[in-house]
């Protein structure tokens, strides 16, 4: 498995972010704590997968228009919404729609099919998605951190489970052998 995340962990962190992004680059923080990755290659990834898959799905609304919107059905409840945020906060929708749970792949196509110029997305984009890149990898990174410092206490705590197991076993072992001691000896007298 070390050798899978070694020879590939970098692709797919570049891969995940493109098409998705948050659970990628936190396993990728992740990784990047075991030192299975170098951190900083995982943040940069992150951040060019994320910058490029918001600029392509800019791009596919520019180009494809309210179209591309309309074939999908599934789509135009999720647009709505970015389209509805994005007026009222443009800048800080830019900024901050990688944070909004479910709006991550459709804000980049609401923005387009806004007044908001591409030189104007590509700015905020590229600050949003490093700064992004930099909280999420972290978060990855410091969830190592916390399992790290927690093993010692697992450790502890599987030692007291197999302990805690064997006396069950043990208990539910002597249980059962006086109760069928018991069933025979009250069976005896009757039998005889």
């Amino acid at each position: 498995m070390q050798h899978l995340i070694e020879t590939y962990g970098y692709v797919a962190v570049l891969i995940g972010t493109f098409f998705e992004g948050e659970t990628v680059a936190i396993l990728g923080g992740f990784a990047a704590h075991q030192r299975h990755l170098r951190y900083s290659l995982v943040v940069l990834l992150a951040f060019v997968g994320s910058v490029l898959g918001d600029q392509v799905a800019y791009l596919l609304g520019r180009h494809y228009g309210r179209s591309f919107v309309d074939r999908r059905p599934k789509l135009v409840p999720h647009v709505a919404r970015a389209t509805a945020l994005l007026e009222r906060h443009p800048v800080l929708f830019i900024l901050g729609f990688r944070f909004i749970y479910g709006l991550r792949n459709v804000a980049p196509v609401a923005i387009s099919l806004s007044r908001i110029p591409m030189a104007r997305f590509v700015v905020l984009n590229v600050i949003a998605a490093a700064v992004w890149a930099v909280i999420v990898t972290g978060l990855g990174y410091l969830f190592g951190q916390a399992i790290e410092a927690l093993r010692g206490e697992i450790r502890a705590w599987d030692e007291r489970l197999a302990m805690g197991a064997v006396l069950a076993a043990l208990s539910i072992f002597g249980f059962n052998l006086l109760r069928e001691r018991v069933q025979r000896r009250q069976a005896g007298p009757r039998g005889r």
